[in-house]
Parts: structure tokens; sequence; C-alpha cells
């Protein structure tokens, strides 16, 4: 089992961010941009674990320096399928994360739900840059 799982499944977002590279890049399923820096990234990261409800990894794939984790969740209301795609580092930090949610109706739930947290979000990348 990954790190990164084993921190997510405990809801400990101090591990979480503990595995992220300085340079991670997180790449969103709802915004276009992606949003480089471990300060944002693990801001992101601290929102998704408020707004997914019931979540769960189903499948792991492990590919050496790249892995794929499956998950369910419900997100107000809504139930959303995805997977966390992981990149890692040279020095066995994730310097990649990629999430892409279906079907639809999920995603629109996470991005309003996601949006409802942007605020907090980056006065937290802010103030961990800081």
């Amino acid at each position: 089992m990954h790190a990164f799982r084993r921190a997510v499944e405990a809801r400990d977002s101090a591990a979480i961010e503990a595995l992220l590279a300085d340079d991670v890049v997180f790449t969103s399923p709802v915004a276009f941009k992606p949003y480089p820096g471990k300060a944002i990234t693990a801001a992101i990261l601290r929102g998704a674990l408020r707004v997914f409800e019931d979540f769960r990894y189903v499948r792991e794939i492990d590919g050496g320096r790249d892995h794929a984790l499956v998950f369910e969740a419900t997100v107000g209301g809504k139930a959303v399928n995805g997977c966390d795609f992981l990149h890692i580092d040279e020095n066995g930090l994730i310097d990649g994360i990629m999430v892409m949610v279906r079907p639809l109706s999920g995603a629109n739930a996470l991005a309003e739900a996601m949006g409802a947290q942007f605020e907090q979000i980056q006065r937290e990348a802010v103030a961990a840059s800081s």
C-alpha cells in the first residue's frame, strides 16, 4: 500500500504534506490550470478531505514511479468515482498529482464544494508559504 493512500485513509494531513515534493504540481479535475507548489497542493488536499464524504480507495495500481489510486466517495449527496494519479520523483516524494472524477454530476458537485473552500485554501497556502 502506498504511503499516500495510508495517509489519506488516516485523514492525516501532516503525513500527506510530508510526502509532497516542494515542486509538486496538482492537476485538478475541475480547474483548467494546474497548481504548482507544495503549499497550495497541501491546502487543496486538506480541502478535499473536508468535502469528500465516505471516501475510500478501492484499487491501487503500482507502476514503479507512477501510481493510480482508484476511489469512491460522496460529495454534496452525489456519488463520485475517481482516480488519483501520482508521480514519484527520484527522492521518493510526490512531484505530480492529477485527479480525475466521474460522472459529470459528481464532478459538478465537487467543483461547487471545492469552490466554497477556495478562500480558506488560499489563506492556508499563503500562511504556509510565509
